[in-house]
C-alpha cells in the first residue's frame, strides 16, 4: 500500500524542543556480496518533496533522479557510512550495520539533537534516537537517506562489475536473486561475497571456515549474536 511520506515525526519532536534531526537508513542488509551502506539525512524545516518515498518504491530512473536533487540541495545536510564485506564477516551484519549508521552520523557537519532511525533501535548509539517501523515510508528524513543510501550501494555495486564482470553485479546488486545464484554456482564466490552468509558458504562452493567460526543469526558466520542483537533490526 502506497503511504505518503510527510513530517509528522520530525513536527512531534520540534514541539518538545529538538532543533536538528537525521533520518537514517540502510541498504545492502540482505545482500550475498558487497558492502553495506547507510546514510545519514538532515532535512531543513521546511523542506517540501511529493515524490519522495521509500527507495524501494521508487523506480530506478526516478530514483537517481531525486538523490541528485537531494545532494545539490545545499539546505540538506548529508552523510554516508560504509563497512566492507571483510568487516561483515568478522564482526556479522547486525554490528557492521549499526557500525554504518554511526560512521554516517560522524560524518555529518554538524551533530544533529535527535536521529530518527528506520526499523528497530540501535544500541549502543551516541545520539537520542526514534526507531520507527517502515519508516522510510512515513518520514522523509529516513525516506531521503534510504535514496542517498540506496544509489550510493548501487553505484559502489556497478563499479564492482566491471572488476568482477562475471557475477552480473550492475544487475543485482548482490542480493539473492536467480542470476546471482546462477553465477555463483559458476564461478564460486569473488573476494566480495560474504562469506559467512549462506549460499556464499555453503560447502558446494568448498570455502572452509576456521574451526572457531559460530554461526549467528540466519545463518552467517563471525561473531555470536546475542538473543538482545537479535531482536534488533532483523536482516532484511
Amino acid at each position: 500500500m502506497y503511504r505518503r511520506c510527510g513530517f509528522r515525526h520530525e513536527r512531534r519532536l520540534r514541539a518538545l524542543g529538538v532543533s536538528t534531526i537525521a533520518g537514517i537508513d540502510e541498504a545492502g542488509r540482505g545482500a550475498l556480496a558487497g558492502p553495506v551502506v547507510a546514510a545519514a539525512v538532515v532535512l531543513p524545516k521546511k523542506f517540501k518533496h511529493r515524490r519522495l518515498n521509500d527507495s524501494k518504491q521508487l523506480l530506478p530512473e526516478r530514483r537517481e533522479e531525486i538523490y541528485q536533487e537531494l545532494i545539490a540541495n545545499e539546505l540538506i545536510s548529508w552523510a554516508i557510512g560504509i563497512v566492507d564485506s571483510i568487516e561483515i564477516d568478522a564482526i556479522n551484519i547486525l554490528r557492521a550495520t549499526h557500525k554504518a549508521m554511526r560512521a554516517a552520523i560522524e560524518a555529518l557537519g554538524s551533530r544533529p539533537d535527535h536521529v530518527l532511525i528506520d526499523g528497530l533501535p540501535v544500541f549502543p548509539f551516541p545520539l537520542p534516537q526514534t526507531a520507527i517501523i517502515d519508516g522510510d515510508c512515513y518520514s522523509l528524513s529516513i525516506a531521503a537517506a534510504s535514496v542517498i543510501a540506496k544509489v550510493t550501494r548501487d553505484t559502489i555495486m556497478r563499479d564492482f562489475c566491471a572488476r568482477f564482470p562475471e557475477y552480473c553485479f550492475s544487475q543485482h546488486k548482490g542480493y539473492g536473486t536467480e542470476l546471482h545464484l546462477i553465477k555463483l554456482h559458476e564461478h564460486g564466490p569473488c573476494p566480495i561475497h560474504r562469506r559467512s552468509f549462506e549460499p556464499v558458504a555453503q560447502p558446494l562452493f568448498g570455502f572452509a571456515f576456521p574451526a572457531s567460526s559460530a554461526w549467528g543469526a540466519r545463518g552467517e558466520t563471525g561473531v555470536p549474536v546475542s538473543a538482545e542483537e537479535r531482536l534488533q533490526n532483523p536482516v532484511s
